[in-house]
């Protein structure tokens, strides 16, 4: 198995913690204004959609389907990616 078949998975899971860590650290930060607040939560979430699509190229370009793990980090990606959008989208 080569080392770079794993790096797309974890690419996304790295940018799933991110958007984790992200949410929580807007969430706690309850003296911001709200238009802050929208605007630097826009800037993250483009940052982690940009990266979750370079995350599903990674994985698409995977030789290998791993016993199903990279099929399921696929969907699992096409998931995050949605409901990025609509977070977004969200007003």
């Amino acid at each position: 198995m080569r080392i770079w078949n794993k790096k797309g998975f974890v690419f996304a899971a790295a940018c799933l913690a991110s958007m984790a860590i992200d949410y929580q650290a807007s969430a706690n930060s309850g003296n911001n204004s709200e238009a802050k607040m929208v605007e630097g939560d826009y800037r993250r979430m483009h940052h982690a959609l940009d990266n979750l699509r370079a995350a599903r190229i990674e994985l698409l370009a995977s030789e290998h389907n791993h016993g199903g793990w990279r099929e399921r980090a696929i969907l699992a990606t096409d998931n995050a990616i949605h409901e990025t959008e609509n977070a977004m989208n969200w007003r």
